[in-house]
């Protein structure tokens, strides 16, 4: 909509009202002021519920792959052959043997459940950028050193250099009944993933002495697959769930957390659509402020249309000024959002201090930080969201400012 310099001068006369004119301009800055807080909400809670999902998809990914092919019996026969088939179906990334077993530790007169992880040296090696003490290199096989979470270590008073005690239930048989395994452990790393379930239960170590404490000989328990993506994992998987039917199960990622990735998906949907309304009433403001802009210049618009000006142009006059309260709200709420996600953690940290309270209690958000990741589609609806509901908020308005009879008007002035 291309405006002539007429249109122009009278759009930002509009938008900047004179000093008798204070109350037609606190509505109008109330107007911008509720767009860009629409417009910055609907930016930070979608931001943060993409970091959620996004930050849980990598690290859950990041320790047991996109999918688990785990056998009947916790114990998968013929494992070599599993492995090497899944590795050349196509779409599959890499696939390696697991070892998961929950069992309980003590270190010194403290018990707790575990859940101990038998990992090939490279898969341990994966672990190197969530290291926060210790030394990965030493976790080889035969050498009864294993990694732990950086909360259970915390939890249970461990560090670097102490002995932990792994109990098997299932023990060698004596005349008496069977005598539970015990095996002491050297802590030679502690590790932070940053899922408060994980750091709080897993102890890694390698595959060989993860086979001997669990008395599996040289089988293994499961196999898990990253493919090339996460989304199709069901679909590239589909050959080998069909191949290892009956004797084994293909969990995907989808199915071994799909309530945490549900509630979360839900929860994203009513908050969009809880926050839209937001957006909603910003329009509203839009169209209050503009329809008393219109009646106080009901004598302007009358004698504008008196000296030669168009409908059409007082349509766009009026059009503009609308459309540019809500443009400014929406480039002041994308700010103000993004400004919000870059210090979220402090933000966080400081409500916490003024009010006392432990707003983000890892046990209960899964995660140690706030996370947050921006989706540029996202926030291109949002813009065009706010701005549509701008715009349309303008309509009635602006075509009662046009409809207006400058006979009616001035016939007694």
């Amino acid at each position: 909509m291309v405006l002539s310099l007429f249109e122009r001068t009278i759009a930002r006369r509009y938008l900047l009202p004179g000093r008798n004119e204070a109350f037609i301009a606190l509505v109008a800055g109330i107007s911008v002021g509720v767009v860009m807080l629409s417009v910055a909400m609907l930016v930070i809670v979608m931001s943060v519920m993409n970091g959620f999902r996004a930050e849980l998809l990598d690290k859950i990914v990041g320790l047991n792959g996109h999918a688990i092919v785990q056998a009947y019996g916790e114990r998968l026969d013929n494992w070599e052959d599993v492995l090497r088939d899944a590795r050349e179906t196509p779409g599959v990334v890499s696939a390696s043997p697991l070892i998961e077993k929950p069992l309980m530790a003590s270190y010194n007169g403290r018990i707790a459940g575990v859940l101990v992880r038998g990992n090939t040296q490279e898969d341990i090696g994966n672990l190197a950028p969530n290291l926060v003490a210790g030394n990965l290199t030493e976790l080889s096989g035969g050498a009864k050193n294993v990694a732990l979470g950086s909360r259970l270590a915390a939890n249970m008073g461990l560090r670097v250099g102490d002995t932990i005690t792994l109990y098997n239930p299932e023990g060698r048989t004596t005349p008496f009944g069977t005598m539970p395994r015990q095996v002491g452990y050297r802590v030679a790393a502690i590790f932070e993933v940053g899922i408060y379930d994980y750091d709080d239960q897993f102890v890694v170590m390698p595959m060989r002495d993860a086979q001997q404490l669990l008395l599996m000989g040289d089988t293994v328990g499961m196999i898990e697959i990253t493919t090339t993506d996460a989304d199709r994992v069901e679909e590239i998987l589909e050959p080998i769930r069909r191949q290892l039917d009956g004797r084994a199960v293909v969990n995907t990622w989808k199915t071994i957390n799909s309530t945490l990735f549900e509630a979360l998906q839900v929860e994203r949907v009513a908050m969009f659509f809880a926050l839209s309304f937001m957006v909603l009433v910003a329009a509203f403001n839009i169209l209050s402020s503009l329809v008393m802009l219109v009646r106080a210049k009901t004598r302007d618009i009358a004698i504008m249309r008196t000296m030669g000006a168009t409908r059409r142009s007082l349509l766009k006059i009026f059009v503009t000024t609308g459309f540019t309260v809500g443009a400014l709200g929406t480039v002041a709420g994308l700010v103000l959002g993004f400004l919000v996600l870059a210090f979220r953690q402090q933000i966080v940290k400081v409500i916490e201090v003024v009010t006392g309270q432990n707003l983000w209690d890892p046990s209960i958000r899964f995660l140690s930080t706030l996370p947050a990741r921006v989706d540029p589609l996202e926030i291109a609806g949002i813009v065009a969201l706010a701005l549509v509901l701008s715009f349309l908020a303008t309509l009635y308005p602006a075509f009662k400012a046009s409809s207006t009879d400058p006979v009616q008007v001035l016939r007694y002035e």
